[in-house]
């Protein structure tokens, strides 16, 4: 062994990856044989690949190269280098998944006993989150033995409570894994990396052995690299140690410092920092200088003053080739970020890279360099669930768990992946006319019975949708049900084993996912979302062998959160001069434009996450280290890449309309260059752009529609409520009665007014109808009754009619003795009665309709005209002007007898009748001078007709709307908000 250890540092202005390659090259001269009997030890797979094609640019051409294998650094989920391969062998590590279920039956248990009620779903969570905690205890070497003496009487109960629950990593889980013949993942990984050290130092390899670029935050990574670095032939190579820091601020490192982790290793290698030699020849060291004295320890910052009398001209430099841009949002921050990407495809042979820990920004940025139609692909990669495989499996599982309601169901079927052996869009097609046809309203009845029964309703009312009628979905949705029905069965157990759930869940997923010409595995599986989504399928079956059984209402949420962990990375669409990188990925990389983005504090650095297990001082007993290290590493990647040679840094100033606060680094250097005197570069040029590029210049105001159809195609009949339509929003009635358009009922509408005044008109004229010619002496209870039949009728949920039963019987007994006092000036009643009136009119004859709630004919030969409303009735005002005519119209009809069976009458009242239930039950409206208003509205609405039959008067929206709160249906199609601020166009007196 050696003894002078051999520790050597690349500058973070240097490129890692190309200055090691020649380096290397240049010490082993020009034998080729000695360059391929080298080692190099580096900390992830993109790094290997960088440093290979490093050597390859500096070899220029084929070559022997060295063996260059990854160890693995903080982060890295997977221990990357192959223990067999290095001569020794090990316990495999428990997989993940295994691990984490494991854990979360220990859980369950464990709460269990408590008499808690933990679903399995929320175990698996815990677990995950104790996997975690045992990974950390173990990579710091800690010892959770010394729980028992770890919380003092004076902290809370709390922490009673937590040390009792971690017990069951102490006690329980070293059997399991005794069992289950493996070590934890962070412990396996430990082993590998002292077993190498250990094989090492006796035995040292007859080639030269290199660890380069690594900051060895993980002990046995230390140990490691401090064994290579006293091989006769070993070598250390570390990225960006800071040379110009003073010796004081060196010694006095907090673990939020950029160096920290470097001064940490040096010690643990028994090293200091001037035994630290250059691996090749210094860079201008300008930038380093000036971030090193940003980001100096806050102590010593008075350090600053100093700098600032010197005015050393060289010093003033390091802020050259750097610049800010600060957007006023995230969404300017992206398009910015993508010119400037954009821009150095200008530049022949130039690369960028876009870095970030922010994967919402990076997403943006993806998205905007496609206005070029350049791919650039985020190297974090996509949540499985947000890929098509992914989400058409979990679409699967929460369907089945929403026992089918509509909005999953639709989902679902609506997926490019769902065809169930038909072509993908003649089955959407079907889909559509389900949703139209069938699940529009009040949602169904839970689970494929309901959406069959659902089906079977809409036959009453037979319609079309396209090509399609109800009676063809019949036989196609029975053979959706037949594919789906196993799994809802499984669903419908209480309990279940997860792997038989899964099993079933994949087979639903095959078979609706197969086509005419392909079979459902084949669609489901291809590409790398359906690689990875097999993986996981796989990796999770093999992990719930032997499990107890869960319940099933767990099964939906564990999938989509197991499918929001895995990442999904495309193996090609990567642009070869253009990358988006998260700095762990950008480490030991370089470029000549490096973005640096969502650099504001709680991004990045990221907010120290609240440790639910141990507060500061219990770290601290347990030899844990503090969250700031985490910030620390963070710190070390930001100085890294801004020493590049052109950077260029972003922050939005607002998130969400949020006020954002630059992050720490940032202030950092722009206090010291502020206190200096030195501008710091704005790149404020490339917002400047992103604004311009979506300016589309001055825009002139919409103007609101005025349609003028020809008269032969405006409608000759409108009902007496479309009258008001037709005063109220002329446009509603041109896209009803000219366009044809109808508005959607919503999915899963919630039962509410529409369905309550429907059974209350319905109970009242059954009512009427059975009890015409006198009122029985319970004739409460026999209207209860009957309204007892409506709801049945029509299915209103127990929830609502819990509330609405109650509010019914109280109105019930306002209404019969209300009715009792009416009756004996009413000769007769007609209920639910249709009528109309012809209007002659210069384009044709105008046809009036309209169904009377009642009509009460009085002794002395005139009638009352009735209208039951159980919300609130138009005012009184809004009657007498003729705005709300409905009544009047109806007086108009009957005044001709154009009610069924009605002779003619004359007017002499009309009764709002309204029924609420509430602390006023109800209330009898009456309006007054009642001829006189079916006079008035006879000619207003034959001024109306002869004023629409000219084809000059345009149908206008939103005349007098009935609230300026309250949207029309078709206001989106008469586009109101781009020529209306307030969305009508004058107010209602």
């Amino acid at each position: 062994m050696s003894a002078r250890a051999n520790i050597y540092s690349i500058p973070a202005s240097r490129p890692f990856a190309d200055t090691l390659a020649r380096g290397l090259i240049e010490r082993l001269g020009s034998d080729p044989f000695a360059l391929s009997a080298a080692t190099i030890y580096l900390p992830t797979r993109r790094a290997v690949r960088t440093l290979s094609d490093a050597f390859a640019r500096a070899l220029g051409g084929a070559a022997l190269l060295p063996d260059i294998k990854p160890l693995g650094d903080v982060d890295e989920d997977d221990f990357l280098f192959d223990t067999a391969s290095d001569g020794f062998t090990l316990l495999p590590a428990i997989a993940p998944l295994r691990r984490r279920l494991l854990l979360a039956t220990l859980v369950r248990h464990w709460d269990t006993g408590r008499g808690g009620a933990l679903t399995f779903a929320q175990a698996a969570s815990l677990g995950a989150s104790l996997a975690r905690l045992m990974d950390e205890v173990e990579t710091q070497g800690a010892d959770l033995a010394d729980l028992e003496n770890l919380a003092p009487a004076s902290l809370a109960q709390h922490w009673f409570e937590v040390k009792d629950f971690l017990n069951i990593v102490r006690e329980r889980w070293p059997d399991i894994l005794k069992d289950e013949n493996a070590l934890n993942a962070a412990d396996h990984r430990n082993q590998a990396l002292l077993a190498l050290a250990h094989r090492l130092e006796p035995a040292p390899q007859a080639g030269p052995v290199i660890a380069a670029g690594s900051t060895g935050s993980i002990p046995a990574t230390a140990t490691l690299l401090k064994t290579i670095a006293r091989l006769p032939q070993g070598m250390v190579v570390l990225p960006g140690l800071d040379r110009a820091l003073d010796d004081k601020s060196w010694q006095g490192l907090d673990a939020g410092h950029p160096q920290y982790g470097m001064m940490h290793l040096l010690g643990e290698m028994g090293s200091e920092r001037a035994d630290v030699a250059d691996w090749t020849e210094s860079a201008d060291p300008n930038r380093e200088v000036f971030l090193s004295e940003a980001l100096r320890p806050a102590p010593t910052t008075d350090a600053w003053r100093a700098r600032a009398e010197t005015a050393d001209p060289e010093f003033r430099k390091g802020l050259q080739g750097i610049s800010l841009l600060e957007a006023a949002h995230p969404a300017e921050e992206a398009t910015a970020i993508a010119i400037a990407l954009r821009e150095i495809l200008e530049e022949p042979a130039k690369t960028a890279a876009f870095v970030t820990p922010d994967r919402g920004l990076a997403r943006r940025v993806a998205t905007e360099m496609g206005r070029w139609d350049i791919a650039i692909d985020d190297s974090a990669g996509r949540p499985l669930s947000q890929t098509p495989a992914g989400a058409f499996l979990c679409l699967l599982a929460d369907t089945v768990d929403a026992q089918f309601a509509p909005v999953p169901l639709l989902a679902l079927l609506k997926h490019p992946l769902a065809a169930m052996g038909h072509e993908p869009a003649r089955f959407r097609t079907r889909v559509r006319a389900l949703d139209r046809l069938c699940l529009r309203g009040p949602r169904p009845d839970p689970g494929l019975a309901g959406i069959a029964d659902a089906i079977r309703r809409a036959l009453e009312n037979p319609r079309q949708y396209e090509k399609f009628t109800i009676q063809d979905l019949q036989p196609w949705f029975d053979r959706v049900a037949r594919a789906l029905q196993p799994l809802a069965d499984a669903f419908e157990l209480r309990e279940t084993d997860l792997a038989e759930l899964l099993l079933a869940q994949v087979r639903a997923a095959e078979a609706l996912a197969a086509t005419a010409d392909a079979d459902g595995p084949s669609r489901l599986w291809r590409n790398s979302d359906g690689e990875a989504a097999a993986k996981l399928v796989a990796a999770l079956r093999e992990a719930a062998s032997g499990l107890p059984k869960i319940e099933t209402s767990s099964y939906a949420p564990l999938f989509r959160a197991l499918c929001d962990e895995k990442s999904v990375r495309l193996p090609y669409g990567n642009h070869p001069r253009l990358s988006i990188l998260g700095p762990l990925e950008a480490r030991l990389q370089s470029f000549d434009l490096v973005v640096l983005g969502g650099l504001n504090e709680g991004t990045w650095p990221a907010a120290v996450p609240i440790d639910p297990w141990f507060s500061r001082p219990m770290r601290k007993q347990l030899g844990l280290e503090q969250p700031e290290r985490q910030i620390g590493l963070a710190a070390h990647d930001f100085a890294t890449l801004a020493s590049g040679p052109r950077v260029i840094v972003t922050r939005s100033l607002k998130v969400e309309g949020t006020p954002t606060i630059a992050s720490r680094w940032l202030q950092r250097i722009q206090q010291l260059a502020d206190g200096m005197g030195i501008a710091l570069e704005k790149a404020s040029r490339y917002a400047e752009l992103a604004a311009r590029l979506d300016d589309a210049g001055p825009v002139k105001a919409e103007e609101a529609p005025q349609p003028r159809p020809p008269v032969a195609a405006r409608p000759r009949t409108l009902s007496v409520t479309e009258i008001e339509t037709w005063l109220r929003d002329p446009y509603a009635i041109y896209a009803r009665r000219v366009l044809r358009l109808e508005k959607l009922d919503a999915l899963d509408d919630a039962v509410g007014a529409l369905e309550r005044g429907t059974v209350v008109h319905d109970a009242l004229e059954a009512f009427l109808k059975r009890f015409s010619d006198a009122l029985p002496g319970d004739a409460e209870r026999d209207l209860v009754a009957i309204a007892d039949e409506m709801f049945e009728r029509e299915r209103i949920p127990k929830a609502t009619l819990a509330l609405w039963r109650p509010r019914f019987t109280s109105a019930a007994r306002w209404f019969v003795g209300l009715e009792r006092e009416r009756r004996a000036d009413i000769v007769r009643s007609f209920a639910e009665i249709k009528g109309t009136r012809i209007f002659p009119a210069t384009a044709g004859d105008f046809t009036l309709r309209g169904r009377a709630d009642r009509i009460d004919q009085r002794h002395d030969g005139s009638a009352v005209i009735v209208d039951y409303k159980t919300g609130k009735p138009p005012s009184g005002r809004q009657v007498e002007t003729l705005i709300a005519p409905q009544l009047p119209l109806e007086g108009a009809m009957l005044a001709e007898g154009g009610f069924e069976g009605v002779e003619k009458l004359a007017t002499s009242g009309l009764l709002y009748i309204q029924l609420s239930g509430g602390r006023i039950p109800g209330r009898a409206i009456e309006i007054g001078n009642a001829q006189a208003l079916v006079s008035e509205a006879i000619v207003r609405l034959v001024a109306r007709i002869a004023e629409f039959d000219d084809e000059n008067t345009p149908y206008l929206s939103r005349l007098m709307p009935f609230r300026a709160d309250i949207p029309g249906d078709f206001d989106h199609l008469a586009r109101v908000r781009e020529w209306s601020l307030s969305g009508w166009a004058e107010d209602e007196e």
